[in-house]
């Protein structure tokens, strides 16, 4: 497996950005290593909060949040998805599988940073990849908060600005990260927020991951992964700690997807789910503080 690591100096100096980086090594599925970026912030005897990002964002999407949690006397774990952010980058968009996302995060994650005693934050893919991670590993895990995200199995269609999303990700001869990203924003982002998200793709050859991800949601029942989602939910169906759902009142993508997790997953009776007002799909950008203040509340 080739891969790219993107230069140290395109992470100087980012707009709102001041985070020591983390590296890991782990098995590339294919014989070879890894190395995998993430923030670990605040105390480090405090029970983590992990927060997971999607596509094609990176733990950028979380500098918002990190500060207020940290404050509040919380340890925050922000890993960068294998192909994002300061993670290394497989060059082929074949050497990325649902099922390679989910064993990279847990290696990282359960093997590596032997979370346990968590809380699981996560949006987009971050949802996708760490429920399934959470999920095999339960007992690590207090809780869970997803927003904007889902974990489809192929038996019901998604939505129709997704499939346009996933065709268009394929297809388009220019895939702008920052533009994509302040694009699924309600509030626009600076000139220096969309350079910060940019920064790990110095050119087209750096966003193999950026451009399979969407290909990779299982939308038919022969899926390679959906199965493995389907074994997922049965952990679900049986989870009674807290399940707590936030999604964005501005999200065409995963508008509604809250209902399927409130009806199924018995850990969400009676929790304080909430609809985002003034969120777009990357709400971490839109209602940052008002994330915070839900994280706190369930926790505490």
């Amino acid at each position: 497996m080739e891969t790219l690591r993107t230069p140290d100096d395109r992470f100087a100096d980012l707009s709102g950005y001041g985070f020591s980086p983390n590296y890991a090594d782990i098995s590339d599925q294919d014989g070879g290593t890894l190395r995998v970026h993430y923030l670990d912030e605040g105390p480090a005897d405090a029970a983590p909060i992990l927060l997971m990002h999607g596509e094609p964002s990176w733990c950028y999407l979380y500098r918002k949040m990190i500060p207020g949690l940290v404050a509040a006397g919380h340890r925050i774990i922000a890993p960068d998805l294998v192909g994002f952010g300061r993670s290394d980058k497989p060059t082929e968009q074949s050497d990325y599988t649902y099922a390679r996302h989910v064993a990279w995060m847990n290696e990282l994650l359960i093997d590596h940073l032997n979370l346990s005693g968590a809380t699981f934050f996560g949006q987009d893919w971050g949802g996708l990849v760490g429920l399934r991670v959470v999920l095999a590993n339960p007992d690590r895990f207090d809780r869970i908060v997803v927003g904007n995200t889902g974990l489809p199995t192929g038996d019901g269609p998604l939505s129709e600005a997704f499939m346009e999303w996933q065709k268009f990700s394929q297809t388009t001869p220019v895939f702008d990260v920052g533009f994509l990203l302040n694009s699924a924003t309600v509030g626009d982002l600076t000139e220096g927020e969309v350079a910060a998200y940019n920064a790990p793709f110095p050119d087209d050859t750096y966003k193999a991951g950026a451009r399979i991800f969407p290909s990779l949601v299982p939308t038919t029942p022969d899926d390679p992964e959906a199965g493995a989602n389907q074994a997922a939910w049965k952990v679900l169906s049986a989870w009674e700690k807290p399940f707590i759902t936030c999604f964005s009142d501005g999200d065409p993508v995963t508008a509604g997807g809250e209902k399927i997790f409130q009806a199924k997953v018995p850990g969400a009776a009676g929790q304080p789910h909430q609809i985002m007002k003034g969120g777009g799909h990357f709400l971490q950008e839109d209602v940052a503080p008002d994330l915070v203040r839900l994280l706190t509340e369930v926790i505490n």
